[in-house]
């Protein structure tokens, strides 16, 4: 795992083309707008958060986002330990967001 700012964050994934933007914030934080194109995977889910993650493609990069950047960090730890290799987790997380968001309504 690898933390990254989000300047960091950014351009790496604006210029990964085997990048998956992952939120795994709550479905009440996801309703205040996501980063185009996320998957949406709640890690409070339990042990519902590691079966779907264990379905993702392993050979992606992961950048990985919550409000602050405590539970993606989490995230990408889980993630580590089931085998993905590149899991980058977003510092600050929504909460210094500055890139776009779009409503999923």
């Amino acid at each position: 795992m690898e933390d990254l700012t989000q300047e960091e964050w950014s351009e790496q994934l604006a210029n990964d083309d085997n990048a998956v933007v992952l939120d795994v914030r709550t479905d009440a934080e996801v309703a205040d707008g996501i980063i185009p194109n996320a998957i949406h995977i709640d890690i409070y889910k339990g042990q519902d958060f590691i079966n779907e993650i264990e379905e993702l493609d392993k050979s992606k990069n992961y950048y990985v986002y919550c409000r602050s950047g405590n539970r993606s960090g989490q995230a990408c730890n889980i993630m580590e330990e089931l085998g993905f290799e590149n899991a980058y987790n977003l510092e600050g997380g929504m909460l210094e967001w500055t890139g776009d968001v779009v409503d999923l309504d």
